[in-house]
């Protein structure tokens, strides 16, 4: 997705990353002025009903938790075959960079 795609009121501003289930991009919701990420199911995986089922799975068990660490999940939708889902942005190195740097302690 480039940016200035729009998927209903969220305008895509920048990738942030991608892995095996999806792509995930910084989005400004147009309504409220709020910077949020976009978690995309790509076209390939879309068509799997398997894939689409984890995806939902993913939603709920987000959708559950209450963390301060944890993204809280804003909306779930699909737009012209595109699964997405919308979270909090949360400003911060990745897990993977922190790692790098040694083990984390049990704070």
């Amino acid at each position: 997705m480039t940016r200035g795609t729009r998927l209903g009121t969220y305008e895509i501003v920048a990738p942030l990353g991608a892995g095996g289930m999806g792509e995930v991009y910084r989005a400004l919701d147009a309504r409220i002025d709020r910077t949020v990420a976009i978690k995309i199911l790509p076209a390939h995986l879309s068509e799997k009903p398997e894939a689409r089922e984890r995806f939902e799975r993913e939603a709920r068990a987000i959708s559950s938790l209450s963390y301060p660490h944890i993204c809280a999940l804003y909306d779930i939708g699909q737009q012209d075959g595109i699964d997405h889902l919308v979270m909090e942005f949360l400003e911060g190195e990745t897990l993977a960079h922190r790692l790098g740097e040694g083990s984390l302690g049990p704070d």
